[in-house]
């Protein structure tokens, strides 16, 4: 049976922190709807409203592009382990690039990452958790090494040329806000 909150407490906290994979999704008014999965040490819940994320260098870049147009975000939980759970955070977020006035301050949460491209602020409003009954058990391993071989494989120069070709715009041709 789901559960509606107006915020994040203690126990949902402990959820988020102890889970390795979250889901993104976002839309504009028109065109597709994304959802994308997230790992690595790019999440950090501030407060009760108040969660970061750290978006890196990805195929695409249709979050930024999204909040844009209409700042909405749901982000998502599953346990894949012991008890049943799914948890959603909705809300709202506001994108922060690099060189914006509170980059340092908001990026200082998270280890440093050559290929960081944006810091997705979210408010949240509304937290409602289901059962995730369906949802199959399974196992983490590690974490992938593939994006740090990648940015260490590249200048600082080249992760930026791969912004401007590949990040500048969604796959439905809207804007991201990624600088040239």
């Amino acid at each position: 049976m789901a559960k509606q909150f107006p915020a994040l407490d203690e126990a949902h906290r402990k959820f988020i922190e102890e889970q390795h994979l979250f889901f993104t999704g976002t839309a504009g008014p028109e065109g597709r709807v994304n959802i994308s999965p997230k790992g690595m040490d790019s999440l950090r819940v501030l407060g009760p409203n108040r969660i970061l994320w750290m978006n890196l260098t990805g195929s695409g870049n249709e979050t930024a592009g999204h909040l844009l147009e209409a700042n909405r975000m749901t982000l998502m939980w599953c346990s894949f382990t012991t008890r049943p759970l799914i948890l959603r955070a909705y809300g709202f977020a506001r994108t922060v690039q690099p060189g914006d006035t509170d980059w340092a301050d908001l990026a200082a949460h998270f280890p440093a990452h050559r290929s960081a491209r944006q810091i997705f602020d979210v408010t949240v409003d509304m937290v409602q958790t289901s059962c995730g009954y369906a949802v199959p058990f399974m196992d983490y391993r590690e974490e992938r090494d593939t994006m740090q071989k990648w940015v260490d494989g590249k200048s600082d120069e080249e992760i930026r040329a791969y912004w401007a070709e590949r990040n500048q715009t969604t796959i439905d041709g809207k804007p991201t806000g990624v600088a040239d």
